[in-house]
């Protein structure tokens, strides 16, 4: 395994996009998207300088939070959430709605007030912050997005994934040609908070990065949120974000077997 000396040599070394450098940009950027807003520093600094501060902080906090996501997110595996073998199991769908228009900071909404019209627009608020590839445009996007006493341009789990891999690339807050970054919602599951009557929203995407001419490179990242309707539109709810579902490769029987079910866009 590498060390993480070399890892961090490797992160800040000379900005050559080749395919082992990217393949550890996209690991520091999973590890950043899956984890709480708690631990998203810590979760970086251990993987890079070697730092071994505690997260006992987060404990009680992400107990509660599995009970509704259901899931542990320290069992998921870098491996894991690169392609793998597909299964030829089989699980249900989820019926996402389309939005109806195009709201604050370019996001799509419009859908209805429904779990599955949830889901989708934590799909679309995802999409357009972290697809940016632009820390400027991640934190206009959840100041938009969050509801008072939610994630705020400083604590987003979304603003720190972008700003990692950016700081990482060795490229400027707002964005660069160089980077493209797309996320295809492929699985999902939604389920009701009885504590809070929110919904929680869990979205297992395919995050593809190409960086200059280079190939590009997937890998599944996780998100979960709370949604809650506000002033009729789904928001991300007060508090602090859920625990995440565990990042796993799409129609890998482990995405099966953690209750995952597949996102389609309905007519």
């Amino acid at each position: 395994m590498m060390s993480k000396l070399a890892l961090a040599k490797l992160v800040t070394g000379p900005q050559e996009w080749d395919r082992r450098r990217l393949q550890v940009l996209l690991a520091i950027a999973v590890l950043v998207v899956i984890a709480v807003a708690a631990g998203i520093v810590w979760s970086v600094q251990a993987l890079i300088t070697g730092s071994d501060a505690s997260a006992s902080d987060t404990a009680a906090s992400r107990s509660s939070e599995q009970q509704v996501t259901g899931s542990a997110q320290a069992g998921t595996t870098l491996a894991e959430a690169q392609p793998g073998p597909l299964s030829t199991g089989s699980t249900g769908t989820i019926a996402l709605p389309q939005a109806a228009k195009l709201g604050e900071s370019q996001v799509a909404t419009g859908f209805p007030r429904t779990s599955a019209g949830a889901l989708a627009q934590l799909i679309a608020i995802d999409q357009r912050a972290i697809g940016s590839a632009s820390v400027v445009t991640a934190q206009d996007v959840i100041a938009t997005w969050a509801m008072r006493g939610g994630p705020t341009a400083q604590t987003w789990s979304g603003v720190e994934a972008v700003t990692v891999l950016l700081s990482s690339a060795g490229l400027p807050a707002n964005g660069s040609t160089e980077l493209q970054i797309a996320l295809d919602p492929a699985m999902g599951t939604v389920k009701t908070d009885p504590a809070t009557a929110s919904v929680i929203g869990c979205v297992d995407f395919v995050v593809t990065i190409t960086a200059g001419r280079s190939p590009a490179n997937r890998i599944a990242v996780a998100d979960c949120q709370r949604m809650v309707w506000n002033e009729g539109r789904w928001m991300i709810g007060p508090g602090t974000e859920p625990v995440p579902s565990p990042s796993l490769w799409p129609g890998t029987q482990a995405s099966y077997d953690s209750g995952y079910q597949w996102l389609e866009v309905s007519p």
